[in-house]
């Protein structure tokens, strides 16, 4: 079983995705499931997880309504809001939904070390800690040391970090990067994805070799039962096509990764981490 673990799908006339504007042409029109099909054909994904992007309950409930229609989807990372006095009740309403299996908390455009810290927002993450009920978290390399701080408050709150936590891969710097992964990978209940390195590269001059430390650091600092391919497609565009960003990660893997740690990378783990109704290793 392959599974993308991290992409999107939009559609403009919601008219609820403040940040994509027509200054980013590439992005500025509908993403839809049929428009991925050929690409999760060509590479043998079975299945894709959908991400939220933008922060509002009505995109959620409009992908979840995207898998009713479509079964590449195995189901969706949505939001909700953790300040909401209503945030509890409208997660057990969701939650009958089986495609409902993970929330996103989009951090990095905001202060998340101020955001983090609010009684309200850590009693509603401890409320999914206790559901076993899986965050992804959305951060820049700078708030590592928040999300630290975080999971010294909440150490089993089962999280995973996106996009590797976006580190400066165009300039080529590994700190403070470096030292900030571990310390987060060292909580066994933090997952990473393997997702959005090419648009933190030089968009139009990235050689695979610019990834190799980077995905080597998580793979050994989390270990390969606890990292996950995403593509971040469509967002991925701006720098690369579906097909170069497999490559990218199938290039860089370490030689001594086995066919069944592939498949571990390539969807068992991401299984594992949103509780899919999918079998995995063990």
């Amino acid at each position: 079983m392959r599974i993308d673990a991290h992409q999107h799908y939009w559609k403009l006339s919601r008219d609820d995705y403040g940040w994509l504007t027509p200054e980013l042409p590439m992005l500025y029109r509908d993403f839809m499931p049929s428009d991925l099909t050929e690409q999760l054909q060509k590479h043998g994904i079975n299945k894709t997880i959908v991400v939220q992007a933008t922060p509002t309950l009505e995109e959620t409930e409009f992908l979840l309504s995207l898998c009713d229609q479509h079964d590449t989807l195995a189901g969706v990372v949505g939001w909700l809001d953790f300040e909401a006095t209503t945030f509890k009740d409208t997660f057990i309403a969701l939650r009958e939904n089986p495609y409902f299996i993970g929330m996103r908390l989009m951090l990095q455009d905001i202060d998340a070390s101020a955001y983090l810290l609010r009684p309200i927002v850590i009693e509603n993450l401890k409320f999914l800690t206790k559901h076993d009920f899986p965050v992804d978290l959305l951060i820049k390399e700078s708030q590592l040391p928040t999300i630290v701080k975080l999971l010294e408050l909440i150490p089993d709150l089962k999280a995973v970090i996106d996009h590797i936590g976006k580190p400066q891969i165009a300039k080529q710097e590994k700190a403070p990067w470096e030292k900030l992964i571990s310390k987060v990978a060292a909580y066994p209940n933090v997952y990473c994805k393997l997702s959005g390195m090419a648009t933190e590269a030089d968009f139009s001059i990235w050689n695979e070799s610019d990834f190799s430390f980077y995905i080597n650091h998580v793979i050994e600092s989390f270990g390969k039962k606890r990292v996950m391919f995403g593509s971040d497609w469509p967002v991925c565009l701006l720098a690369a096509s579906y097909s170069q960003v497999i490559d990218i990660l199938l290039i860089n893997l370490p030689e001594t990764v086995t066919d069944n740690e592939v498949d571990d990378i390539f969807g068992f783990n991401a299984s594992r981490f949103y509780n899919l109704k999918i079998s995995h290793h063990t």
